[in-house]
C-alpha cells in the first residue's frame, strides 16, 4: 500500500486531487444536496470562502519581494505573453480544426486558455526542477492578479465569438472586484501585521483554498447532474477532451521550450518559463468560472477541461520537474 501511495504521490497524485474526484463522486450520487435549489444555501459559504482565500493570498503576498523582481523583464514578459496571449491564440485556432471537440465543451477550453497560471504548483515545481525561484514567486503572482481582468476580458470576446452568448465584462469585473480583488488588496496592506503571526502555518493554509475549490466542484457538478447535463455524452467524449487537453499542454510546453533556447535563455529562466507559461490555474478557474457563468449547471461543463487540464499539468509537471532536477544534479 505505501509502495502505491508513493508512486501516486511521485507522478503528483495528490489527497487534493483525490478530494476533487470525491467531490464529483459525491456530486453524482446525491445530486439534490448539492445543487442551487436544493435544502442547503451554499452561496454564502462559497463567497466567504472565496473572500478568505484571497485575503490570505494578499497577506502572503510581500510587496518588496514583487519590487526586486522587475529586472528580468524578458522572462517576464515572455510568461505573460504565453499565459495570456499565445496560450488563447493557440487555442482559439486549434479549435477551427478540431472536429471531434463536441460544441458544448469548446467555450470550457477557450475558457482554459484565458486563465491566469498557478501560484503555488508552478513555485514548487520551478524549486524542484532547478530554476530561477524569485521570478517563479513574481510572475505567478503577477499572473493572478491580471487574471482578475483579463480573464473576463478575453471571455468576453471569445464566448460571443463561438455564438455561446455574452460575457459581460463590467458586472463581472465588478463583482470579481468584491470577492477577489478587495480582498487581495486588503491582504497586501496587512501584510506586515499578519503575514508574521500566520509564517508558521501557511503550510495549512492550502487546505482552505482546496476545501472552497472542492465545494465549488461539488456544487457546480451537482447542479449539472440534477439537471441532466452530461447525459448525451458518452465516456468516449470524456477521453477525447482528457486526450486533447494533453495535447494541448505537450504543444505549450514544446513552443516555450523553443521559444527559450532561441531567445538565449539560461536553463534557470528556461525552466521558470516552462513550469509558470504552461500551467493553469484551478482556483481561479473555478472562483472565476463561478462568476462568469451564472448558470449552475452550465459551470460543471465549463470546469470538466479545466480540471482535465489540471490533473494533467500536474502530473505531467512533477514528472519533468523530477527529470530537470536530476539532470542539474548530475
Amino acid at each position: 500500500m505505501s509502495t502505491i501511495r508513493s508512486f501516486l504521490q511521485k507522478i503528483g497524485f495528490n489527497g487534493f486531487l483525490l478530494g476533487l474526484v470525491i467531490a464529483i463522486g459525491l456530486a453524482w450520487l446525491f445530486p439534490e444536496v448539492g445543487q442551487s435549489q436544493g435544502p442547503i444555501s451554499w452561496k454564502p459559504f462559497i463567497n466567504g470562502g472565496i473572500a478568505l482565500v484571497f485575503f490570505f493570498y494578499g497577506v502572503k503576498l510581500d510587496p518588496q519581494q514583487l519590487n526586486s523582481g522587475l529586472s528580468n523583464w524578458k522572462l517576464h514578459l515572455l510568461i505573460q505573453a504565453f499565459t495570456f496571449l499565445i496560450f488563447p491564440v493557440l487555442m482559439l485556432l486549434l479549435l477551427q480544426f478540431l472536429p471531434w471537440i463536441d460544441e458544448d465543451f469548446k467555450l470550457g477550453i477557450s475558457y482554459l486558455s484565458a486563465l491566469p497560471s498557478t501560484v503555488s504548483a508552478s513555485v514548487v515545481m520551478v524549486n524542484i526542477a532547478g530554476g530561477n525561484i524569485p521570478a517563479a514567486i513574481f510572475n505567478a503572482s503577477v499572473s493572478s492578479l491580471l487574471g482578475v481582468v483579463i480573464t473576463p476580458a478575453w471571455m468576453g470576446i471569445l464566448a460571443e465569438g463561438m455564438g455561446q452568448g455574452q460575457v459581460d465584462f463590467w458586472p463581472t469585473f465588478l463583482d470579481l472586484t468584491i470577492k477577489v480583488i478587495l480582498p487581495v488588496v486588503l491582504g497586501i496592506s496587512l501584510h506586515g501585521i499578519i503575514f508574521p503571526l500566520i509564517k508558521r502555518h501557511l503550510s495549512k493554509l492550502k487546505y482552505l483554498d482546496q476545501t472552497v475549490i472542492m465545494l465549488i466542484v461539488f456544487t457546480g457538478f451537482s447542479d449539472s447532474f440534477y439537471q441532466k447535463v452530461f447525459s448525451p455524452y458518452s465516456f468516449g467524449t470524456l477521453i477525447q477532451i482528457a486526450l486533447t487537453m494533453l495535447g494541448v499542454f505537450i504543444l505549450v510546453w514544446l513552443s516555450i521550450s523553443i521559444v527559450t533556447q532561441f531567445l538565449g535563455f539560461s536553463l534557470a529562466d528556461r525552466i521558470t518559463a516552462l513550469f509558470c507559461g504552461s500551467k493553469k490555474s484551478l482556483v481561479h478557474g473555478v472562483v472565476i468560472g463561478k462568476v462568469i457563468f451564472p448558470d449552475p449547471a452550465l459551470l460543471g461543463l465549463i470546469l470538466l477541461p479545466v480540471m482535465l487540464y489540471h490533473f494533467q499539468q500536474l502530473i505531467l509537471g512533477s514528472i519533468l520537474a523530477e527529470r530537470f532536477s536530476k539532470k542539474s544534479k548530475g
